[in-house]
């Protein structure tokens, strides 16, 4: 496993942990962040990742986005 940010735009990965406190695991789960389901890196500024969740666009900083943790 490794965290979101290692991620290359483009690429589509699926979700295999979300490591944090309960509130950041709920907050990162309303956004659509849920193990096993996919997400879409579209951009990446600077560590900071622009995502497609669904049929949303999220904007992620680098600290949340390490929480998450994905398979390719």
């Amino acid at each position: 496993m490794m965290p979101l940010t290692m991620a290359k735009p483009g690429e589509t990965v699926t979700i295999r942990k979300i490591t944090g406190k309960d509130e950041v695991r709920q907050h990162l789960a309303e956004l659509g962040f849920v193990v096993d389901s996919s997400v879409t890196v579209v951009s990446e500024i600077a560590g900071n990742l622009i995502l497609q969740v669904k049929e949303s666009r999220i904007a992620l900083d680098r600290t949340l986005a390490n929480r998450v943790m994905m398979a390719l």
